[in-house]
């Protein structure tokens, strides 16, 4: 018998079947709002204030603002940053940046100068878009980066004040523009759409780079878990440069919705968006609703309508479910990080807990749930062995993550990127347990990230701060349960001997070094519990900054 070698495994389907631009075209949500300019051309696309934008006049917009960018040498790997709160020019530039190869950068603009030139730096923007709100912001930020980007300013009609910025009106900037243009193709999937900076836990955040498939797909997936179906109203009360607005920025345009933007998210402001426009869907942290169920009883109506409300950071307490229940609010809570293009986990319902008591059911939906349809696997695990922990509501362990949804990596740091995704899964820092119908629960964050307002807030990053002021000698932060923030951070801290610093000097000085909502809102004096080793016993701190504590 001869030793003739074995021919590899052919599989038919794959011979003579080319892979071809004819069956092939790389995801990018960039085609969502192409189809709903050519399908529905004259549907209302964008409210802001007095002004509208048909899909037609919204996509000529982003057309002309990749084109004047184009012209301007942004293209493939470059980065266009934002500074702006809910308005078109934010939206636009979710297409018109990435319509060029670039990618958008938006800004939080509740951070510091120092951290935003840091931002700038790191993430090399050639171009900053700024609303004339945070011109004071931006102008500080720019003189203290080394990548001075251009400068765009936005003058917004729905603000009165702030301080003009930029070497040209934004309005200026595009008007130029083709309409036409026809942008970039994506070649390749896998290219960056987006850069997220989270808070960073050792002192800088990390850059979070998404790519287009993971939009697309993530944004797919928000339409499918909100059952969202054609032409939706969506108010934007959730920041759109947190997540890029967990993907609703391009969701919207995929089913062809209304865009209706949100310049301050105040409770008065929300309920006329409702009553004039018909929303229908929006998002928010627990501050968000807190704020909605204390508004003046005049003013707290949805005009009979049941309104989807989505909902992500800390837990929300059963009480504020229950009142948004009965406020008109339909709550689904969802759960993700920065590296899973936000929310890609959802407290599903099942009809079954519809006949539980109120105060049973907010239980049942304050849980994280179960993964995104487009989320290709979650697990609750122990991180030392990888072996999943048991589906008894007991026993912790660490979040995975693995699919589509997971970010490209941290941009710049390959050692981060590694350690994140070790063992082929994406660790995710949280720790919770498994029910036993599969669904999750937070319990606690390994590294001590405290979500206030649905900002993350590092603990490590407080206590670095506090450490500066010559009357600390030792400092710890935690996170406290609030109805109103979902968390708050409240700072432990031993002085020094002979030193003295009151409550107030302490916050202001945090104040004065980092953003202000970082900074804690109480501290309480004294010594700090310590192991046998010498570290922090944090665990103790957080049952004494229990509400029923301090």
């Amino acid at each position: 018998m001869g030793g003739c070698p074995v021919s590899p495994q052919r599989n038919p389907y794959d011979l003579d079947l080319p892979k071809c631009e004819a069956n092939y075209q790389a995801l990018t949500p960039l085609s969502f709002l192409e189809r709903a300019a050519g399908t529905f051309p004259d549907r209302l696309a964008v409210v802001h204030g007095a002004r509208r934008f048909t899909y037609r006049e919204f996509h000529a917009r982003c057309r002309r603002l990749a084109s004047v960018l184009k012209g301007r040498g942004i293209g493939l790997g470059d980065t266009v940053a934002t500074l702006m709160p809910n308005v078109p020019a934010q939206l636009e530039c979710h297409y018109g940046v990435p319509m060029t190869g670039a990618v958008v950068n938006a800004i939080n603009y509740r951070l510091s100068a120092q951290e935003i030139a840091f931002i700038l730096d790191h993430g090399e923007a050639k171009i900053l878009i700024a609303d004339h709100e945070f011109g004071a912001l931006a102008k500080a930020a720019v003189a203290l980066s080394a990548s001075k980007p251009f400068v765009v300013g936005v003058a917004d009609a729905e603000h009165q004040g702030g301080e003009p910025v930029g070497e040209i009106d934004y309005e200026d900037f595009i008007a130029p523009g083709d309409a036409a243009y026809a942008g970039e193709r994506v070649a390749d999937e896998w290219n960056a759409i987006a850069l997220n900076y989270t808070s960073g836990t050792t002192g800088n955040p990390k850059g979070v780079v998404f790519h287009h498939r993971g939009a697309y797909l993530l944004a797919m997936g928000n339409a499918v878990t909100a059952a969202m179906g054609q032409h939706p109203v969506y108010l934007w009360t959730l920041p759109m440069f947190h997540c890029n607005g967990w993907c609703f920025t391009w969701t919207i345009s995929a089913v062809a919705g209304t865009h209706v933007c949100l310049r301050k998210t105040e409770a008065a402001r929300i309920y006329e968006a409702i009553a004039a426009h018909g929303v229908t869907h929006m998002c928010g942290a627990p501050v968000v609703m807190n704020m909605l169920i204390n508004a003046p009883d005049g003013m707290r109506t949805t005009g009979g309508r049941t309104i989807e409300f989505y909902t992500a950071a800390a837990p929300p307490p059963a009480a504020v479910l229950q009142k948004m229940e009965a406020s008109g609010f339909h709550v689904t809570h969802l759960y993700g990080l920065t590296e899973t293009y936000g929310p890609s986990v959802i407290n599903a319902w099942n009809d079954d807990w519809d006949a539980l008591p109120p105060a049973e059911r907010a239980t049942m939906k304050a849980r994280q749930g179960v993964r995104y349809v487009v989320l290709e696997n979650l697990a609750v695990m122990d991180p030392e062995t990888m072996v999943p922990v048991p589906k008894d509501g007991q026993t912790m362990g660490e979040v995975f993550f693995r699919g589509n949804v997971v970010m490209k990596g941290y941009l710049k740091n390959p050692a981060a990127t590694q350690a994140a995704f070790k063992d082929g899964w994406f660790h995710s820092g949280d720790l919770g347990v498994w029910d036993e119908d599969g669904y999750i629960r937070l319990k606690d964050r390994s590294k001590d990230i405290i979500i206030s307002g649905g900002e993350n807030i590092s603990s490590i990053e407080v206590e670095d701060v506090l450490y500066r002021h010559p009357a600390v000698f030792e400092a710890a932060v935690v996170g406290r349960p609030d109805e109103k923030w979902g968390e708050i951070a409240i700072a432990f801290v031993n002085l020094k001997p002979g030193a003295a610093a009151s409550e107030a000097e302490l916050i202001a000085f945090v104040r004065g070094e980092i953003a202000h909502y970082k900074a804690p809102k109480k501290v309480v004096f004294g010594e700090l519990p310590k192991t046998s080793t010498g570290k922090v016993q944090k665990f103790k701190l957080r049952d004494r900054a229990h509400p029923i504590g301090i």
